[in-house]
């Protein structure tokens, strides 16, 4: 018995091993950690259960025979984040360069029928080079057979996808349909062609980091939602976003109570907002300053930075908060921001988290590069996704909405539950300066009096109380009191229950 009790840890040992100790060292060198270091950070200590530690390759071409290493790249299981089952797997670039084989596919395959089964996220660390190319078509379908389980389980379970390596190819289109996409600067990088076939096909001179590197991926594309400067910190940052998310669709988001009153006033929100409408202020020192303890979690900040989508605590539950930053082209809605805005609210609305929402918004932007870009449904996306959502939607107007914006910006129209503004609020279909060159136009020639038409539409349609007359706002409030407004609004949401028609699915403005 002991001899075979020893030949197991032998076996063990050499699994763990991975491509062996010159493949780590180099790793190493490239400062990178390797397959099971990662987990080791990721999950709680002690936590982590592997599976198919002794799974091999089948493949016999080109001299595959005789290269088996055990656990074929890629390192399964299930561990524990602050106590919370998630399901892992984390590609290991020590062995064949991480790449995918139909053995390697199945046992990410597996981790996720089991996380669909229990009701848990799924966390994937990628460092591949991509499909094993001496097992050709094999390869091909173990990816679309991870692909379908990733569409399966979207809206079902989270799911969180690093990137700590090359990821290229056919492999980018799993993290794609995840939820989230994490990057590391300077040694992670995505793209579905590398810089060599670009400079087959288009004649452009581009290197692997311009093409698809972290930053290009947070910044350019809005592909990534965040970036991060190593492996460690990468790892810390998925840790703290998981603490903010449900493990399933079947439950609600996790409560972190927390010695913030809800009552808390908030005196220096009443002079938040200048005097000059078209002077701006820092939104997200609104967000600091209405959420628990200050604390907020910002999904993509580096990309479309004229709105705001962030994760934070309010009364210790989590909500999921929307908001236009008048300091990046007065808040506008362009495409990006459409975009960025609508798969966040729709993620919310999977997973029962309440979406708050703060409006100062001018309107859509003007301009050729956006309609020619397909701002019509772009901006339809948003408007979808706030329409369809059902969880509980609180609003909060600051400033400006105007126009179809203002629609759009989770209005009481599209099912808000509770809408809210300030008093220095303008709600109207434009500002009064167009409004009044427009509807007195034989006035244009008379400064005066256009000043005071401009007056005058001001005092009648540039406040809150001409919406709340219609009850399109339900209270015009202090800005001192949001916090606790808001709060109250979600304790009387809680159990809000609110049904879609039922459909196979929608018809989204993709």
């Amino acid at each position: 018995m002991q001899d075979i009790l020893q030949q197991l840890e032998d076996k063990r040992a050499a699994a763990r091993l991975g491509g062996g100790q010159k493949r780590i060292d180099a790793q190493h060198a490239k400062g990178k950690l390797t397959a099971r270091e990662r987990l080791e950070l990721l999950l709680d200590d002690g936590s982590f259960e592997e599976w198919d530690l002794f799974v091999e390759h089948r493949c016999v071409d080109f001299g595959m025979a005789e290269q088996k290493i055990p656990g074929d790249g890629v390192v399964t299981g299930y561990g524990t984040i602050n106590g919370r089952l998630v399901f892992v797997f984390s590609q290991d670039f020590t062995v064949f360069g991480g790449a995918l084989s139909e053995a390697h596919a199945e046992k990410i395959c597996k981790v996720m029928d089991q996380a669909m089964k229990v009701g848990a996220p799924v966390i994937g660390l990628n460092d591949s080079g991509g499909a094993r190319i001496q097992e050709g078509v094999a390869s091909l379908g173990g990816y679309a057979e991870v692909f379908q389980r990733n569409v399966m389980a979207s809206g079902v379970i989270p799911q969180i996808s690093l990137i700590m390596g090359p990821c290229a190819g056919g492999a980018v289109y799993s993290p794609a349909m995840t939820d989230f996409i994490f990057m590391v600067k300077d040694s992670s990088y995505m793209f579905v062609t590398g810089p060599e076939v670009v400079k087959t096909v288009t004649h452009e001179e581009v290197t692997a980091e311009q093409l698809g590197g972290a930053i290009t991926h947070t910044t350019t594309s809005g592909v990534a939602d965040m970036a991060f400067e190593d492996d460690v910190q990468t790892l810390l940052m998925t840790r703290r976003l998981f603490n903010y998310l449900p493990l399933s669709n079947r439950e609600k988001p996790p409560v972190r109570a927390g010695g913030d009153p809800i009552n808390r006033a908030e005196k220096s929100l009443d002079t938040l907002v200048p005097e000059n409408p078209n002077k701006p202020y820092d939104m997200k020192e609104l967000i600091a300053k209405v959420v628990d303890d200050g604390d907020f979690f910002e999904i993509q900040p580096d990309n479309a930075k004229n709105i705001v989508t962030a994760f934070a605590r309010m009364d210790g539950h989590t909500v999921g908060i929307v908001a236009n930053q008048p300091l990046v082209l007065a808040g506008c809605l362009d495409i990006k921001s459409s975009i960025k805005a609508a798969r966040f609210v729709r993620f919310c609305d999977a997973f029962h988290i309440p979406v708050v929402t703060f409006v100062d918004v001018p309107g859509f932007m003007p301009g050729t590069s956006q309609e020619y870009g397909g701002i019509i449904k772009h901006g339809a996306k948003l408007l979808y996704a706030y329409a369809e959502c059902t969880v509980p939607k609180v609003t909060v107007i600051t400033r400006k909405a105007y126009g179809g914006a203002y629609d759009v910006m989770s209005s009481k129209h599209l099912r808000g539950d509770v809408n809210l503004a300030w008093p220095n609020a303008e709600i109207a279909v434009m500002g009064a300066k167009g409004a009044v060159e427009i509807i007195f136009r034989e006035d244009k020639k008379d400064p005066a009096k256009l000043a005071e038409r401009e007056a005058q539409y001001k005092a009648r349609f540039a406040n809150p109380f001409v919406a709340g007359a219609r009850g399109y706002i339900d209270d015009v409030i202090q800005p001192h009191e949001t916090r606790q407004r808001i709060c109250r609004s979600l304790t009387m949401l809680r159990d809000k229950k609110l049904d879609n028609p039922w459909r196979k699915h929608g018809n989204i403005p993709l």
